[in-house]
């Protein structure tokens, strides 16, 4: 599984910005995805997760309310909406590809659940 991420830019604080992740060399449907990022000096941690089917999705706390992970199979392709961004998520966004459809609710947040990873898209919100 191939994913190219794109998307990421520079917004002012309370501004949006809509990442994708295309993914190739095998039907999306076959695997749960999430976005991670990792801001500077700090360990790569949780965003966002959907279920292989779309059926469920997961939100690390400080996200939540505020972006919106979706999926198009169709497409092979996962998209988050980030909304009301704030100078705490400038990051570095990666899209993960977890090819095990039966990960639990509690490890779909575990960095070590996910195979495939993507090369990452900037993302720096200015205060």
């Amino acid at each position: 599984v191939q994913l190219q991420a794109s998307g990421g830019g520079l917004v002012q604080a309370g501004g949006s910005l809509r990442l994708s992740c295309a993914a190739s060399g095998r039907t999306s449907s076959t695997y749960n995805m999430a976005w991670f990022r990792q801001a500077p000096g700090k360990e790569r941690e949780f965003v966002s997760a959907i279920r292989w089917n779309g059926g469920s999705t997961f939100y690390a706390d400080s996200v939540k309310g505020r972006f919106a992970i979706s999926r198009d199979n169709a497409k092979n392709s996962v998209n988050l909406q980030m909304n009301n961004l704030k100078p705490d998520d400038t990051a570095v966004y990666y899209c993960a590809a977890d090819t095990w459809l039966y990960t639990s609710a509690q490890r779909m947040g575990d960095i070590k659940s996910y195979e495939y990873w993507g090369q990452g898209t900037l993302v720096t919100v200015s205060s």
